[in-house]
């Protein structure tokens, strides 16, 4: 009877067999790497499942010309070296892959060049990413083991086992050449004729005016969205030299300038200096979210101590977050400085050095202690770089606390708001604190002995551990009024309570469960995008319910008026939400281009300019309405959305401010000359 093969005999007799065939079937391989590279695209575009974005001929077709412009060159190689260098492309693609689909399922977008620069933040967000893991991502990875053990074999033994060759010459080299040329070429045209003709038709505009990475994924594709993210980058950074053009400072200028005036008419408003010389707190609460106020689960109230505080407060029920990427990072932003964030990365990363025109700059030059207060790692989100530019006297991290309640990332939120009170009774007066807390950050993980809300059906969900988290973050808040009244700051302090963003849940039965209803299309976007804000008075004034439709970029300069602070010749986006009447005609701009003011919720088409963009009245509940209704405010979006863009990337504010002061002495002068001929 004849012995069994060894299994190490069978494996490489099967890896030269494969060699071989390769080497007779030419291009065989190069074929085989663009139907398992199209497979795996196909199940990264079922995995993240982007509404009406699912792949169709032409996005294969984009897919295939964008992998033939990607190995195109391996067609120049011997057999042995083509299949080492479309092994590795294999392994490179696939990570990349990968890495987008984990980044996705939590931003819900795709990591760009400004993220890359943002790689310490994943470390941190290792029980984050566990969660988003999922074994039907084997599909994307199945090949890996075989073609790692196939490329070891390619390394160091397959080069003996290939048969003896002719000398390689210049008939061989004009073949691979004229394949590798027909290759690139009809790529080439895949991607770029497509490309082409679809910015002829429903993707007008979408280079120029991409609210939203996955936009732009729809037309190009993964990989071929981040060959256009480097392009876009590298021309934004340096081929431009991020310059800006004389045309384009004046108008940026006259448009803050617009907004400065409008500032400038509500200062005759009463509450404008009602509360000079008070302190002001500002807390920014993890993925507290609007919904959950107000709500109960087992009977027990979720937010009981801001549903108090809701009786001797201002709550506004029509605030939402202007988050993009960032996410926390641009909450902080949008809140302090008044500025759109950035569509891609974060500005506490990429422009931690440019100059703006933040809350606790302008307090400390109005005579405030400014500190602001994280229980985390000063260097998370460059926050070491970005608070001492933003002009705070002091930065309170993790260091500055003691761990003597360990909930999720650190110090839990009633330790960290009782030793913050403590650091600021000893702070001198008025003083500027800005608070951010942790405890309920995503997965929403609490220790048993803080879980007090009986979760039902809820009890295990992701659902279920995030209302556990935001009551727990509701009972501290409950610690801080309670310490800030033992230490005697209550009655001589403004206090500003909001959400930074959402909770990254999408299993939306859950919250279904919670509420007890069917959600529509505006439901779940006023899910997504409504945080609260309270701001509680000194002497209690304006409490109750404010449906007046505000966003995080009004916190700053409302914080400005109540203070008495001017903000006419500041570079801010926002106005004051506390006024003795409401603003009319309030729009808010969100980072994807969405928009509301309050009574229309305008939702652009993921394409960029398709007819897939939806009109929701909010006053009806939903229903859709004719997009002529929210058509026109279209442009004010694009140029607030546009304007912000070239400030924070050009470090555009001193200029800003140059040229307004070079336009008022020109003003001055005008004026005068005009009274001399009088």
């Amino acid at each position: 009877m004849r012995a069994e093969m060894p299994a190490s005999n069978w494996f490489r007799q099967t890896c030269r067999f494969m060699l071989q065939s390769f080497q007779r079937l030419k291009g065989a391989d190069f074929l085989l790497f663009l139907a398992v590279m199209l497979l795996k695209l196909y199940f990264f575009d079922r995995l993240i499942h982007v509404q009406y974005m699912d792949m169709n001929q032409t996005d294969a077709l984009v897919a295939l010309g964008t992998l033939a412009l990607i190995g195109f060159w391996t067609l120049w190689l011997p057999v042995r070296g083509r299949l080492i260098a479309l092994i590795i492309i294999d392994f490179i693609l696939t990570f990349v892959v990968y890495a987008d689909l984990i980044y996705y399922r939590y931003f819900q977008d795709f990591i760009s060049v400004p993220v890359l620069f943002q790689a310490g933040q994943v470390e941190s967000l290792g029980g984050s990413i566990t969660t988003l893991l999922n074994i039907k991502d084997a599909k994307l990875l199945a090949d890996l083991p075989f073609v790692f053990l196939f490329l070891l074999y390619l390394l160091f033994r397959g080069k003996r086992d290939l048969p003896a060759r002719r000398r390689f010459g210049w008939k061989t080299a004009a073949y691979r050449a004229s394949i590798s040329i027909v290759v690139f070429a009809a790529g080439y045209g895949f991607v770029f004729g497509t490309i082409k003709d679809a910015r002829s038709t429903w993707a007008q505009g979408l280079f120029e005016q991409s609210y939203w990475n996955v936009s732009l994924y729809n037309l190009t594709g993964v990989l071929g969205f981040h060959g256009y993210d480097i392009y876009r980058y590298a021309k934004q950074n340096w081929l431009d030299g991020g310059s800006v053009s004389a045309t384009q400072a004046a108008a940026t200028l006259d448009y803050m300038q617009s907004r400065g005036e409008a500032r400038k008419e509500l200062e005759q408003d009463k509450l404008f200096g009602a509360y000079k010389g008070s302190n002001a707190i500002v807390v920014q609460a993890e993925a507290f979210q609007n919904f959950v106020v107000g709500q109960s689960i087992g009977g027990q109230e979720v937010t009981p101590n801001i549903n108090k505080l809701i009786g001797e407060s201002a709550y506004f029920s029509q605030f939402y977050h202007q988050t993009a990427q960032g996410r926390t990072s641009d909450a902080d932003f949008a809140a302090n400085c008044s500025m759109q964030p950035v569509t891609n990365g974060s500005v506490f990363i990429m422009y931690a050095q440019h100059q703006f025109d933040c809350t606790p700059s302008i307090l400390k030059d109005n005579g405030y202690y400014t500190a602001a207060f994280h229980a985390y790692d000063g260097g998370f989100w460059n926050r070491n770089n970005m608070y001492a530019n933003m002009g705070y006297d002091q930065f309170n991290s993790r260091k500055s606390f003691i761990e003597d309640e360990h909930v999720g990332w650190t110090v839990g939120d009633k330790s960290f708001f009782t030793q913050s009170v403590d650091l600021m009774a000893k702070e001198q007066q008025p003083f500027y604190s800005f608070l951010i807390t942790l405890s309920s950050h995503h997965p929403f993980t609490l220790p048993d002995s803080v879980k007090e809300l009986n979760t039902g059906e809820l009890d295990g969900t992701l659902m279920g551990d995030y209302l556990q988290a935001v009551h727990y973050v509701d009972a501290a808040l409950g610690v801080l009024v309670e310490q800030m009244k033992a230490k005697g700051l209550w009655d001589n302090t403004i206090l500003v309570f909001y959400g930074d963003h959402d909770n990254s849940i999408k299993e939306w039965d859950t919250f279904e469960k919670f509420l007890g209803k069917k959600l529509n299309k505006l439901d779940r976007e006023m899910i997504l995008k409504q945080v609260p804000l309270l701001v509680h008075l000194p002497d209690g004034a304006q409490a109750g319910v404010h449906p007046a439709v505000g966003g995080q970029l009004d916190i700053a300069p409302t914080i400005m008026h109540l203070l008495g602070i001017s903000t006419a010749d500041q570079m801010m986006l926002g106005t004051p939400l506390l006024t003795e009447k409401p603003a009319e005609h309030k729009v808010i701009v969100l980072r994807n281009g969405s928009y509301t003011d309050g009574h229309v919720y305008y939702m652009p088409s993921t394409d960029g300019l398709g007819t897939g963009s939806q009109c929701l009245s909010i006053d009806t509940g939903g229903v859709a309405v004719d997009l002529d209704e929210c058509r026109p405010m279209t442009q004010q979006v694009h140029d607030e959305l546009s304007h912000s863009d070239l400030i924070v990337t050009n470090d555009l504010i001193p200029e800003l401010h140059e040229l307004a002061a070079t336009k008022a002495k020109a003003a001055s002068e005008a004026a005068d000359a005009s009274a001399g001929k009088q």
